[in-house]
């Protein structure tokens, strides 16, 4: 009989894999799968944005640094674990946070350093165009940086000759391929839903809104060609095989599946790509997306409408700000911990604080904090302020403490979502949750269920995350039998088997949470004074 490690082994021989790589706010990771979706082998950078020139930006040196050290280590776990090296891969997909802006000129040079989604600057643009179009355009969005810069007269726009995303550049990159999956393009520019691409009423506008500038090209002409799922959007060329594989092992002509955005990967990674479903992603910022049965009444701010990478209308409730201020609290006990001489694996000290969370009081003991690092578009913050807020009567200990924290982690979310749920009366059936915090058990799914009062699961697959919902991706391009679905291809083969762990809100906790939302709310004068003190 084969063992297992065999067969993998036969995979990885024979290019049966499906790679997938993506590049997220702290972390760019590699995730090798095989022909059954399970995971090969991985390998990971590590990077942070940083504020330069009134951007937050990622440098080109740490983008393609970050491509080669996560594939590297993932190539170098397949040779120790198969003694095999890799030469060819069944199909690759790139995946990367959405939005932001990246323009290039004809000959590829970078225009100005990339601006990320993170960046609140576009507020005037942003405004503007969701009054152009009818059709909210959030301060993220490509096009309302691009806007933006026109207002501001910015000396590069006349050279534009490409705008893309961070997921757009790597596949352009390695490809020369100018595509982007329909679900990275619904964050650059509003999507139609019949014809499945850029929304060309609202391209005429815009290009006669700006027709007294006088650039040399119109938008059609400088946004990236858009597909859908299961499509091949290009293939590895010799350069590209170059740059992601430095030992030079890799094979050219490999297919290559659209690249997606990281809302997109999170939908597959949690198989919620159906109407009537949704999940949360969480991570240094959280965004919930549910997959709507029908059109939204009107227009909201704090909406976003994107789709899934099939191209079905998604709500996206998208918050800037999630665990940068839990991560940075943590950070501070890790410190004293160390100053009082003991040592501390970090998995337990994450597992041992937020259980805490779980003795407090349902609200939190009348705490207050938020935890924006950067502006807030939810709240209308254009710059970031991280706060924490108590008053002589609050009930001052550790497990409120925490609970408060984990409650204003997905504050700004809660918002938004009750727009969708108690507004608009939109119907889930499920919540599905991936990301870091739902690796200690139990604590995350409860606040999110409380926070949604709806049930929330998290999948075995969940601690994957998005690099494996974009080889997830890449396997469908290959592996998907005529006329087959994207929703049919994970419920009957990749999540065929998978078991969940489904959590139904507390009502004591969906009462505390209300309650603390309240104290939320009434306190947002509190955090725009000290960003103007600050300031």
């Amino acid at each position: 009989m084969k063992t297992e490690r065999f067969k993998r082994n036969q995979a990885i021989i024979n290019g049966e894999t499906s790679l997938g790589i993506e590049f997220g706010s702290t972390r760019i990771k590699a995730v090798l799968i095989d022909q059954h979706y399970q995971t090969i082998a991985s390998g990971s950078y590590e990077w942070e944005n940083r504020l330069e020139d009134g951007f937050w930006t990622y440098n080109l040196v740490d983008i393609i640094t970050g491509l080669q050290t996560a594939y590297g280590e993932m190539k170098r776990e397949v040779e120790r674990t198969y003694g095999t090296t890799i030469r060819n891969v069944g199909s690759i997909g790139f995946s990367a946070m959405m939005h932001g802006y990246m323009a290039f000129d004809h000959t590829g040079e970078l225009l100005v350093p990339f601006r990320t989604w993170r960046n609140s600057t576009t507020g005037e643009a942003a405004k503007k165009l969701t009054e152009t179009f009818q059709f909210n355009i959030p301060e993220r969005w490509s096009i309302a940086h691009l806007y933006q810069a026109i207002l501001n007269e910015e000396k590069h726009l006349p050279r534009i000759d490409y705008l893309t995303t961070l997921a757009g550049y790597i596949h352009w990159l390695l490809t020369g391929k100018k595509a982007l999956g329909i679900g990275d393009a619904s964050g650059m520019f509003p999507i139609d839903e019949t014809t499945q691409n850029y929304n060309e009423a609202m391209m005429k506008q815009f290009d006669e809104l700006i027709a007294d500038k006088g650039y040399p090209w119109q938008l059609k002409e400088i946004l990236p060609k858009v597909y859908s799922a299961g499509e091949q959007a290009g293939e590895l060329t010799e350069v590209g095989a170059k740059i992601l594989d430095r030992s030079g092992n890799l094979q050219p002509g490999i297919p290559i599946c659209p690249p997606e955005g990281d809302a997109g990967t999170g939908m597959v990674a949690t198989n919620s790509v159906r109407k009537r479903t949704g999940n949360v992603s969480v991570g240094t910022s959280v965004f919930a997306m549910i997959v709507l049965e029908k059109e939204l009444s009107k227009v909201y701010p704090e909406i976003d409408l994107v789709t899934t990478p099939s191209g079905s209308p998604v709500a996206m409730v998208h918050a800037n700000n999630c665990s940068s201020d839990l991560n940075a609290w943590l950070g501070l006990f890790r410190e004293f911990s160390e100053a009082m001489g003991q040592e501390v694996d970090t998995n337990k000290l994450f597992e041992v604080m937020l259980n805490k969370a779980l003795e407090a009081d349902p609200d939190g003991g009348g705490l207050l904090s938020y935890g924006y690092f950067s502006g807030e578009n939810i709240t209308g913050f254009e710059k970031g302020r991280p706060l924490f807020v108590r008053s002589p009567e609050s009930q001052f200990n550790l497990a409120n403490f925490m609970r408060t924290h984990l409650f204003t982690a997905f504050g700004a979310l809660k918002v938004g979502m009750d727009i969708l749920t108690k507004e608009e009366n939109v119907a889930i059936d499920s919540i599905l949750a991936h990301g870091g915090l739902f690796k200690t058990p139990l604590v995350g799914q409860k606040i999110v269920a409380a926070a949604m009062n709806t049930p929330v699961s998290v999948m075995a697959t969940a601690g994957e995350g998005g690099a494996w919902g974009m080889a997830i991706l890449a396997s469908y391009l290959m592996n998907k039998e005529e006329n087959e679905s994207l929703e049919d291809f994970l419920d009957k083969k990749v999540f065929a088997e998978v078991n969940g762990q489904e959590i139904y809100p507390d009502q004591v906790d969906v009462e505390g949470f209300e309650a603390f939302i309240e104290r939320y709310k009434k306190g947002l004068m509190i955090e725009h004074a000290a960003v103007e003190h600050f300031s």
